[in-house]
């Protein structure tokens, strides 16, 4: 991504071109989905461990799916707010079926 994108309407399109090798999209799904589980249990356990299981899960998962799958460089390494906000709308989008997985 050579120059920053202003708005997030011009960014999410783009983010799924970053995101076209369906392996990479499901370690996205997955790496997510365990976040989403390690949150859970923080709020159950209180234990703070959990919120660095998140952030592994979460980022593991889609950098797996960059690095090893779309071969390209994860958006949040440019665009950091606008690529967690993508991240989540496509993860819906793929809960829903309105993106494939």
């Amino acid at each position: 991504m050579a120059a920053r994108i202003a708005t997030f309407a011009e960014f999410y399109p783009f983010y799924l071109t970053q995101h076209a090798d369906r392996m990479c999209r499901r370690t996205h799904f997955i790496g997510s989905s365990l976040a989403l589980i390690a949150l859970a249990m923080l709020v159950v356990t209180g234990s703070p461990w959990w919120i660095l299981a998140a952030l592994v899960a979460g980022y593991g998962g889609a950098w797996i799916g960059h690095f090893v799958f779309e071969k390209n460089m994860p958006a949040s390494f440019a665009q950091p707010l606008f690529s967690l906000r993508a991240d989540w709308i496509m993860y819906w989008q793929m809960l829903t079926g309105k993106l494939s997985w």
